[in-house]
């Protein structure tokens, strides 16, 4: 990718850039030192200049300081070849937000810094604050204290706008989420290398999709000795790295550390003594440095990197251009061009190192994506799309962490490019984009199609891509599936690809309906993971760009006894999308629409119609204002964008997924009526359940398998059990019902047994709607007409007329699978048994009579 070609460090992804290369952290702190030693809190000139050379020595690009230096140290830092973090002091022990004036000293000394460094290219960032006290914070309340922070931010890029900025956390405030920050620094003393790694991986979630540095961390050689401490800094630096955080800071340079008013005797936490003696611990951190960031993997897969494309020529170059640059030893890329009429052939036969493949016509997503992994010769199949870019070092993490855990696939972030487009900007920001669904701090329910690897044993095991997904929704299914069969799914933070979104709101709304086509397949193919409306029912954390919801349940912090808590965490319930249920194609269709016709009519009814459609215009407004856009991507059309996408996703999204279900439900079944479902549908009895009884021992299983094997012959739409549902086959009759059928045997003596059949019928989708809908608009006319007119009041028949109506074609459906059940029971030479009862009694005990 292009990146700066200035000395200043930038934001790239989940890590920093200086210049076009990759800058990962490797420093050190550094001071304070008494006062009377040098100027300020640093040493003198010429102290500097060799503990400078030293640092460098050690492999280290960055020092931490916490005064803000005068200029001399920053310039000695660039002849060095050093970049400075300048922590700014101000009174953070005090109840500064109690006091106007301390705020406003608090916000002078962050001017002053700012003013004091700006543009020198030493700079690497500003810390704003250091570690708030615990007890501070809860006294002034989390959410006062975050936002004076991201107040303090503000100040600071007033004056040096392209400045990095962050605030140094520790664990004991983790809670603390400042919007504003450039990337988030947490300072962690954890001497385990589990609960460290474990920790990390938290950090990591909190940190979303900004880099993630240790700002400090350390180890005392008076208390844990130099043997210790030379063991645990190393598996915390490569433990840190493979992590994927974009630096560490090790606490500190030399044990000669002056604070609050006195020189500290009883720790020695530098790497050098006070007169600048390396330590054991010097050496090692100089190791660890120097192999930084890129331990060496325990084993390196071969990996398969499929690429499926339909016409993706605008961005492909990019795509493979990226792919021949990765950071990783062992890897192929194949490419499958699903049909494409544009000039992608031509692109990609540039590439010698890449295997062509081409399908004559355009045969979909899930097809393409199979025909990579059957011509995939690697361990491992990684999975991205023509619209990407791959940082360079996707593999490495991505590989890394699925190596680290029982994982059978593994997902990362996906970024927006710095080059895309304005309308890009707002697309990313806008409901329905590729999102992460986590269920722990490591463990994914889902990873986007964009950015995932998989074994291929765990490919192979489910059968690959399911071809009916043939635009989108075929990664949904595979995380569902190889969950399903017992794989569990991981997420590596650093493992990330650029994503190039929709340029065009036209481009944005043909991708949205094309997800609606494909949850109605979902809804069909795993029913267990929707409402019923159709909306998708996640068990873990949603993390998008698209901001939208409210939290029903306000943060709990945990503090500990008093405040004192070392970890005081955060616990809060995922955002509801309460407010989406405003602008919701159901709310549109059920409430405005209805009450925009009534109000033609009823005039009185138009400031009501009015108020709905102002809601729904209202609640898009306030996600777009919430929106996080990139800075440099905001113009004064931006939020209005987001706005009109908010508006517009759920109702061309919803459309195709409710014309998309109805088109599935509106197929008639393959069974026919006869003499004995007729008149088994106008017997008085009851139909829920039907039983055969066995001289033998009859494997249900078996029987049920049998049912399916017969049903899928005859052509009849059907969908069996995975292990989720509480019935063994769901089967869809007409436009107006479906029937979930249940088995259980029982043991009888001498080995015979009784099978017994449960058949629930219920509405289908269409149904629902169409009886709903009748309701919602005849009540209103019933209930202001029907005073004027009586004979109105006719319509109040119709309702119950469709409801006795749906009811027969429930029973109906009934009848009909009793009927075929009857039939493969007689296959299997089973002998039905006469269980039935009048309705009105059909929650009475079963009881066993006598063979028929």
């Amino acid at each position: 990718m292009t990146r700066s070609s200035s000395d200043r460090v930038t934001v790239d992804g989940k890590f920093f850039s200086l210049g076009d290369k990759k800058f990962y952290l490797k420093g050190v702190s550094y001071g304070p030192f008494a006062p009377e030693t040098g100027e300020g809190h640093f040493a003198t000139r010429e102290q500097t200049a060799m503990d400078f050379a030293q640092i460098r020595e050690l492999d280290a690009n960055l020092v931490r300081v916490y005064h803000v230096p005068p200029r001399w140290v920053l310039d000695l830092a660039a002849e060095y070849g050093l970049k400075l973090m300048v922590d700014i002091p101000w009174n953070k022990h005090l109840c500064f937000l109690d006091s106007a004036e301390l705020k406003e000293q608090a916000r002078e000394a962050v001017r002053q810094a700012v003013r004091s460094c700006a543009a020198h290219p030493a700079v690497f960032a500003y810390s704003v604050v250091n570690e708030i006290p615990p007890d501070i914070v809860r006294w002034s309340g989390a959410k006062a204290v975050s936002n004076f922070i991201d107040e303090l931010v503000a100040e600071a890029k007033k004056i040096d706008p392209d400045c990095l900025c962050t605030f140094t956390n520790f664990p004991s405030t983790e809670f603390l989420r400042p919007q504003s920050l450039d990337f988030l620094s947490f300072n962690v003393y954890l001497h385990q290398q589990q609960p460290f790694k474990n920790y990390l991986s938290r950090l990591q979630m909190i940190a979303d999709a900004k880099p993630l540095i240790l700002g400090e961390f350390g180890i005392d050689s008076l208390r844990e000795g130099e043997p210790q401490k030379c063991e645990i800094l190393s598996w915390q630096i490569e433990t840190a790295f493979r992590g994927g955080l974009a630096g560490t800071i090790v606490f500190s340079y030399t044990d000669d550390w002056w604070r609050g008013g006195q020189q500290i005797e009883d720790w020695k936490m530098g790497l050098t003594t006070r007169d600048r003696q390396r330590k054991d611990s010097y050496r090692a951190v100089q190791k660890m440095y120097r192999l930084a960031p890129y331990f060496p993997l325990n084993r390196y897969p071969k990996v398969s990197i499929v690429v499926a494309s339909y016409n993706g020529g605008r961005t492909t170059k990019a795509c493979l251009d990226s792919l021949e640059r990765l950071n990783y030893p062992d890897y192929e890329v194949v490419f499958v061009d699903d049909g494409s009429t544009d000039d992608t052939a031509n692109i990609v036969r540039s590439y010698s190192k890449v295997h062509y493949f081409k399908h004559e016509k355009n045969l979909g997503l899930s097809v393409a994506r199979n025909s990579g992994i059957s011509a995939a010769t690697g361990e491992i199949v990684a999975f991205t799309d023509s619209d990407c870019r791959a940082d360079e070092d996707w593999l490495y993490y991505l590989v890394g962490d699925l190596l680290d855990g029982d994982f059978a696939g593994m997902g990362g972030h996906n970024f927006l490019p710095h080059d895309d487009s304005l309308v890009a900007a707002a697309v990313m920001v806008s409901p329905g984009g590729p999102a992460h669904v986590m269920l722990t701090d490591r463990q994914a329910e889902h990873i986007p199609g964009c950015n995932m690897a998989f074994y291929k044993w765990a490919l192979e095991e489910i059968g690959g891509f399911d071809p009916i997904f043939w635009k989108a929704g075929d990664d949904v299914d595979v995380c569902w599936r190889v969950q399903q069969a017992g794989g569990r799914i991981g997420f590596s933070p650093a493992g990330f690809v650029w994503h190039y979104r929709r340029s065009t709101v036209n481009a944005y709304l043909k991708q949205q309906r094309g997800y609606g086509e494909a949850e109605a397949l979902l809804v069909r193919k795993h029913p267990e993971y929707f409402n019923a409306m159709g909306g998708g029912i996640w068990q873990g954390r949603i993390y998008s760009p698209a901001k939208f919801g409210i939290v029903m349940r306000p943060p709990i912090i945990y503090h500990g006894a008093f405040a004192s808590g070392f970890f005081q965490t955060l616990y809060t319930s995922q955002a509801v999308g309460v407010l989406s249920l405003f602008s919701s194609l159901e709310y549109h269709i059920l409430v405005t629409l209805p009450l925009l016709v009534l109000s033609s009519t009823f005039l009185y009814l138009l400031p009501v119609a009015v108020t709905s459609l102002v809601l729904s215009l209202g609640v898009c407004g306030v996600a777009a204002a919430q929106a996080s856009l990139p800075k440099k991507k905001i113009r004064w059309w931006s939020r209005p964008v987001v706005a009109l996408l908010f508006l517009l996703q759920p109702i061309v999204r919803g459309l195709a997924r409710y014309q998309g279900r109805l088109s599935l439900q509106s197929a008639t079944s393959a069974a026919r009526e006869t003499l004995d479902s007729i008149a088994l549908r106008n017997s008085p009895y009851s139909l829920s359940e039907v039983s055969y009884w066995s001289e033998g021992y009859v494997d249900r299983i078996e029987f049920v398998a049998s049912i399916l094997e017969r049903l899928d012959r005859k052509g009849w739409p059907n969908k069996s059990d995975i292990g989720w549902n509480e019935y063994d086959v769901e089967i869809f009759g007409n436009r107006w019902s479906h029937l979930q059928l249940t088995t259980v045997a029982e043991d009888y003596p001498d080995g015979k047994r009784l099978l017994r059949c449960r058949l629930k019928s219920y509405w289908s989708l269409w149904a629902k709607m169409t009886f709903w809908a009748a309701v919602a608009f005849e009540l209103p006319i019933i209930a202001i007409v029907g005073r004027w007119f009586p004979w109105v009041g006719l319509l109040a028949l119709t309702v119950p007329l469709f409801a006795w109506f749906l009811r027969r074609e429930k029973r109906g459906l009934q009848s009909l699978t009793i009927v075929f059940l009857d039939e493969t029971a007689k296959k299997w030479n089973l002998k039905k048994i006469s269980t039935a009862q009048p309705e009105r009694k059909q929650t009475e005990p079963v009881k066993v009579q006598h063979a028929i």
